[in-house]
């Protein structure tokens, strides 16, 4: 019986299905992993990553040296017609130690990440955040708990203005259709009966309201409003411009605060491989091993059981590889002999060839000069 040696479709699938384990492997290796959220980072649903943790200023001690490249001072934004600049850091709180400030406690001084002072007072603009939201091409950090900024009594003035909104809702017409369905013969002693006692029921409300500041309930039930800081990072590709901050503006109630940063950092880039999940390069690799591999073994099986090869000879395509060492052997050889071609050769004494007569003449001049110097010396 004879086996049929493995078509290429054949390895083709098993690579497939090999390559499909790896990279279904990898799926759950990632998937099952807990996602570790880093502050001041972040990724956009379409995959663009944000890492602004450079633009973070540190505390650095008075005996050790700065990194190179972190900054080590807070930013600073004019205020411009607001009256007062603003202190600010990214992600971290400020460098510099604030005290004293208004209607925040003590403990949480240390992570104020924004503020600004006027009169002698400092007013927080928010508590530390590195929880960055990416809105197409922009960033947006926002800190919020600052130093309050007033109470909101959203039923008075819900009340207020319906009252105010009524007065001016009735029309002469109206007067007239409710006078002639409760029997009434004159309108306008209606309509004067109802605003008296419009004016009475905000005359009780306004005495409710007033007990119940007195009682000290309703301030007690007031939302407290402080103040917070919204910051907007815009792409800047110049990395000559250092990064700087800008005020834009304020709500009517002073406690919105509106930023942008112009930063090379808040560009979008490629996320680096996170330590302990497979990156591109290994998924490759693995994939190059698992088709060697498979390449091999296909290769043995078949020399062996088809070709009933032994030794080396089991290796697929074995002259192809036995003939590479061959071929390099002989490319190193042509190319010593360039190369000793080409480098001079170094001057003396070398033999000339020509013909016997020309030896013999040559041999006969030299006794000949020999016997005159003889001579010569005889004399």
């Amino acid at each position: 019986m004879h086996l049929q040696r493995p078509s290429r479709g054949a390895l083709l699938a098993i690579f497939s299905l090999a390559s499909m384990a790896v990279a279904e492997d990898a799926t759950k290796t990632t998937s099952s992993s807990t996602p570790v959220i880093t502050p001041c980072v972040a990724t956009s649903t379409n995959g663009a990553f944000f890492d602004l943790r450079p633009d973070a200023a540190v505390v650095v001690s008075e005996d050790s040296k700065p990194p190179k490249g972190v900054p080590t001072e807070d930013y600073v934004a004019r205020g411009w017609d607001y009256g007062s600049n603003f202190t600010l850091n990214v992600c971290n709180p400020v460098v510099k130690r604030v005290d004293d400030v208004v209607g925040v406690d003590k403990a949480l001084w240390r992570n104020i990440s924004a503020y600004y002072e006027t009169k002698g007072k400092i007013y927080s603009l928010g508590q530390q955040s590195g929880t960055l939201v990416p809105r197409g091409r922009k960033l947006v950090l926002q800190y919020t708990g600052g130093s309050p900024c007033g109470a909101s009594d959203k039923s008075k003035d819900r009340r207020a203005s319906v009252h105010e909104g009524a007065r001016y809702k009735y029309n002469d017409f109206d007067d007239e259709a409710r006078a002639e369905e409760e029997g009434e013969e004159d309108a306008g002693d209606y309509a004067s009966r109802r605003t008296a006692k419009d004016d009475e029921n905000d005359d009780e409300d306004e005495d409710k309201d007033k007990g119940k500041d007195k009682d000290g309930k309703k301030d007690q039930d007031k939302p407290v409003r402080r103040k917070s800081a919204t910051i907007s990072f815009l792409c800047d590709h110049d990395p000559d411009t250092p990064t700087a901050f800008s005020f834009v503006g304020t709500d009517p109630d002073a406690c919105a605060y509106f930023f942008e940063v112009r930063s090379q950092h808040a560009c979008a880039g490629a996320e680096p491989h996170k330590p302990g999940s497979v990156g591109p390069g290994s998924v490759f690799a693995i994939i190059f091993f698992i088709t060697v591999l498979v390449y091999v073994v296909g290769g043995v099986f078949y020399q062996r059981t088809v070709a009933h090869a032994r030794g080396w000879r089991q290796l697929p395509n074995y002259s192809l590889w036995s003939g590479i060492w061959s071929f390099v052997t002989d490319l190193f050889v042509i190319l010593t002999s360039s190369c000793a071609r080409i480098i001079p050769r170094g001057r003396g004494y070398h033999t000339l060839s020509g013909s016997p007569n020309g030896r013999r003449r040559s041999r006969d001049d030299e006794n000949r000069l020999i016997d005159q110097l003889d001579e010569e010396w005889d004399d």
